[in-house]
């Protein structure tokens, strides 16, 4: 966000503050002050202050060297995790559904540009690297994310494609505006999404939309698996129908659990007034 278009109300020092927690990753478990000053464009002295603020508040550890997050920081997403109720209505809905297919499955919602995983039953198979709760992964790539998409009212996906910077992360990778919104009509159309290979070479993946008692579409469900495994036609004849049907399960009990489940800023989707609508990834 350009400093024009802030907000008076807008902290600059706690945006920043969280920008040095979002610096650490799973790639970069442990930085140097140094390194974490470079991540978050802060002076070394800037950066001291934000670590060692956040050693004094327990979410920061250090060996007098490199810092080192703590697990209160999962503090901070708990509060959102244990008040949304989806994640944990879907769950065994989803471990179910790994136990007929024998591959992995998540929940995933938007957030912004990204899609982000709010549950997961992984399968026992060896993955180069583990998606967890919190894994976000751009949405244009991902079955999860075009399913959301796909469903958002025409308005907000011509802003999102007019704003979106598309990129080729394989040779098959969909990066194009018009390629894309030919391919969101069709998933429209069909219900679900398919993505061979697009966000990793040797992975494909299918998701379908949920939809909460309001006919919203508020998440997206994915099967994700080795393409060596899988040709897409198995996929759509063999995984799809299972997926669908789990899908229903969640919506079920999403119509008998109350209120529809709220979602945050930039989480799911919502009908406007005039239109209802790095790991090894598993998009």
């Amino acid at each position: 966000m350009s400093a024009e278009a802030r907000a008076p109300h807008f902290v600059r020092s706690f945006e920043r503050g969280l920008a040095v927690i979002r610096a650490f990753d799973s790639e970069h478990q442990a930085l140097t002050l140094s390194e974490v000053a470079r991540a978050c464009d802060l002076t070394r002295a800037a950066a001291r202050r934000f670590l060692l603020t956040l050693a004094d508040l327990g979410y920061v550890h250090t060996d007098g060297r490199r810092f080192r997050l703590t697990p209160r920081v999962l503090e901070l997403g708990y509060s959102y995790l244990s008040s949304y109720t989806l994640p944990q209505i879907a769950e065994p809905h989803l471990e179910l559904l790994v136990a007929q297919v024998r591959e992995s499955s998540s929940l995933c919602v938007l957030d912004g540009d990204d899609i982000v995983y709010v549950a997961r039953v992984p399968t026992r198979r060896i993955m180069t690297a583990s998606i967890t709760v919190g894994t976000r992964f751009p949405a244009y790539v991902t079955s999860v994310g075009r399913v959301i998409l796909a469903h958002l009212p025409d308005e907000e996906v011509e802003r999102r494609l007019v704003r979106a910077e598309l990129k080729p992360l394989t040779v098959r990778t969909v990066a194009t505006p018009e390629a894309l919104r030919a391919e969101l009509r069709r998933v429209r159309r069909q219900g679900y999404a398919v993505v061979d290979q697009e966000l990793e070479e040797g992975l494909r993946s299918v998701a379908a939309p949920v939809r909460d008692r309001e006919g919203d579409v508020v998440a997206a469900v994915n099967i994700a698996v080795h393409a060596g495994r899988n040709s897409v036609d198995s996929v759509r004849r063999d995984l799809l129908p299972h997926l669908l049907a789990t899908v229903a399960r969640i919506e079920a009990d999403l119509r008998i659990t109350g209120p529809a489940p709220a979602a945050g800023p930039g989480i799911g989707t919502r009908r406007s007034s005039s239109s209802r609508r790095s790991p090894a990834p598993e998009g």
